[in-house]
């Protein structure tokens, strides 16, 4: 059931922020149009267009990892059978995994407080709040922390997630 709910959670994410990307391609090809055809660029384009990429490249974490997207190197389980393989990813997991993502998830928060209290803004010629941004680091990090103990489960309970090859 917790494996199911953190799987679902992350799908939702990943479809909604999908649509990001549709939206900040849209302001580019805008702006482009703005500055060629009309000869009038915008002035805040290129901060949201930015600010946006952060929100679509950081939120896709968990579910890139859902989806068993992210880089791997297979060399030490290449040569492993099915059950050792399971219990090495476990042990990555808990080794390296987990202490990443919980320092990830601790920093951004604590970062995006600090950028909450300062009142941060873009240096651009549009101030754009940079506390959204960083706030979305810290939820990318918790989705990514969640997935992690959906994915670890999967392998303890034998539901291994057939790894994509390139």
């Amino acid at each position: 059931m917790i494996i199911k709910a953190i799987d679902s959670l992350n799908e939702a994410v990943g479809r909604v922020i999908s649509v990001v990307a549709v939206i900040f391609a849209a302001i580019i090809i805008f702006d482009v149009v703005m500055r060629y055809a009309f000869n009038d660029p915008t002035r805040w384009a290129f901060d949201v267009t930015k600010q946006l990429y952060g929100f679509y490249f950081v939120l896709l974490g968990g579910y890139a990892l859902r989806h068993q997207a992210h880089v791997r190197v297979d060399l030490v389980t290449e040569k492993l059978g099915s059950g050792a393989r399971r219990w090495v990813e476990v042990a990555g997991y808990l080794i390296f995994f987990f202490p990443f993502a919980w320092v990830f998830m601790t920093r951004s928060w604590d970062f995006a407080l600090t950028s909450w209290n300062q009142g941060e803004t873009t240096y651009g010629s549009v101030q754009l709040p940079v506390y959204p941004v960083k706030m979305s680091m810290a939820v990318a990090a918790g989705l990514l922390f969640l997935q992690g103990i959906a994915e670890t489960l999967k392998l303890v309970l034998g539901r291994e997630v057939p790894h994509h090859d390139a």
